[in-house]
């Protein structure tokens, strides 16, 4: 028997709990593949720090770990009030841009936006997640808009604002967020996450500027709006990204609840049609938070992401502010393990995958073949990570072992399906030699072992994947 690997990855946010080099590298040897930097939160030093933590950790753990750094996007927030407010169906209240953070009474309302320029009457507003919901009445004036409560609540500094109806037009990147985009690209991020997108032109956007920058770092599309899961935006943002990420707490707000279950297996099931990264997010372990055990209900939803074929699945809380941080990614893998070893990952309608494109046609090919033969891993030779992420795409029931030139390319690949990276130079038999080195060490247990090898006869040659190998590590004597 040789080792199990996990094949869907774990991305972990740093917090107040893990902000630490000691844990941060105990988290990526109990399980942790990527981590997650919220810049909604902290300072640019202690963004460093982490980073900088991060790195080191890879090195010693030897093990390539991904950085993925989540912009803020326009997260709008009501400003600081005196005090509490409570609010009761048919209240008026005025939001307004201009006022004095203190507020002029309790029914006129700093915010921190200036909604008149967006927003239009009949549109809805939603307060402190969801809990206390209102509809825009008119705009009054260039800086403040009227609003109909619909429902009784608290209202209480700093809480977001959501607007499932309204249409950034293209507006949804901040000025912080362009600072933070260019501190991402100098500190070395694998991973830009876009927040709040609505269509694909605001993918397109963010590529020009990393494009500018000069960044390699890919872009992931978080869905959490009602304009994102509409059939015309959908598969649009999909293709125009390099990973998705199912942001389940905003959607629930902004589109409902209910359309959640569907809208994650509608986002897997695209990011597998176009070999796209896929992230599953917010309360996966919520109540281990406080608790050192999860449910039965939070096991049951990693269960269903695996086998809905999920790249990874997002620890927030869990490990920003949890007080069992460890415990979560060691129960997270745990039930990763134990559905992969049990029940396969959902099947795909063939239409669905282009298999004309050459590259895609070839992973389809190595998958089939390794099936078929039996083989213990699939070894891809690849410089920027396609190959590996389009074999990935066909979720096969086995490891696939990426060798690649790239340490950027290693570092994003840490999220991708099933795949165990390997830095290495380039040489025309350097997929082979890992396969051999690995096979040495017992990875593949009892041996002679089979291997499926896909790679190029141009190493190093990026789109140059032409090559299926059949070879055989034997015992050396």
């Amino acid at each position: 028997m040789g080792i199990v690997f996990k094949r869907t990855k774990i991305l972990a946010t740093i917090g107040p709990k893990t902000s630490s080099p000691e844990m941060i590298e105990k988290l990526q040897i109990v399980g942790v593949n990527g981590f997650r930097l919220n810049f909604s939160h902290g300072s640019y030093d202690e963004r460093k720090e982490q980073i900088k933590w991060i790195r080191q950790a890879s090195i010693k753990t030897g093990k390539p770990v991904a950085i993925l750094q989540d912009l803020q996007g326009p997260k709008i927030r009501l400003g600081t009030l005196n005090h509490d407010i409570a609010v009761k169906p048919g209240d008026e209240l005025l939001l307004d841009y201009a006022t004095d953070t203190e507020g002029c009474d309790d029914f006129i309302i700093p915010v921190q936006f200036n909604l008149a320029e967006k927003v239009k009457a009949g549109e809805r507003l939603y307060i402190f997640d969801g809990k206390i919901h209102t509809t825009v009445l008119k705009v009054v004036g260039e800086t403040a808009i009227k609003v109909r409560v619909e429902n009784s609540g608290i209202l209480s500094s700093r809480k977001g604002i959501n607007l499932p109806d309204t249409d950034f037009a293209g507006d949804i990147l901040m000025p912080k967020d362009v600072e933070d985009i260019e501190f991402g690209v100098e500190n070395d991020v694998d991973y830009v996450a876009l927040s709040f997108v609505q269509t694909a032109d605001d993918i397109n956007n963010l590529r020009q500027i990393l494009a500018s920058l000069n960044s390699t770092a890919q872009i992931v599309a978080k869905i959490e709006t009602k304009s994102a899961i509409s059939d015309k935006n959908l598969e649009a943002i999909v293709k125009a990204s390099d990973g998705v990420m199912v942001a389940r707490g905003d959607l629930a707000v902004e589109a409902g609840a209910e359309v959640v279950p569907v809208v994650q297996r509608r986002v897997i099931r695209l990011c597998r049609k176009y070999g796209r990264l896929s992230i599953v997010a917010t309360q996966m372990m919520a109540s281990m938070v406080f608790e050192p055990q999860p449910t039965r209900a939070e096991i049951s939803d990693v269960s269903n992401a695996v086998i809905q074929g999920a790249d990874t699945l997002m620890l927030s809380d869990e490990t920003a502010n949890g007080h069992h941080p460890l415990e979560t990614v060691i129960a997270m893998k745990k039930a990763i393990l134990y559905t992969q070893e049990s029940e396969p990952v959902e099947l795909m309608p063939k239409i669905m995958f282009n298999s004309k494109r050459k590259q895609n046609a070839i992973s389809a090919a190595a998958v089939s073949l390794a099936d078929k033969l039996g083989v213990v891993a699939i070894i891809t030779e690849t410089k920027s990570g396609a190959t590996a992420a389009n074999v990935a795409a066909y979720r096969p029931n086995l490891p696939i072992i990426s060798v690649t030139s790239r340490l950027r390319s290693a570092q994003q690949l840490a999220l991708s399906y099933a795949n165990r990276v390997y830095l290495r130079p380039e040489n025309d038999e350097i997929g082979f030699e890992v396969a051999k080195e690995l096979g040495q060490a017992g990875y593949f247990g009892e041996l002679p072992a089979t291997v499926v090898i896909v790679s190029g006869r141009q190493p190093g040659v990026i789109g140059a994947t032409d090559t299926i190998q059949v070879r055989t590590i034997k015992k050396e004597s």
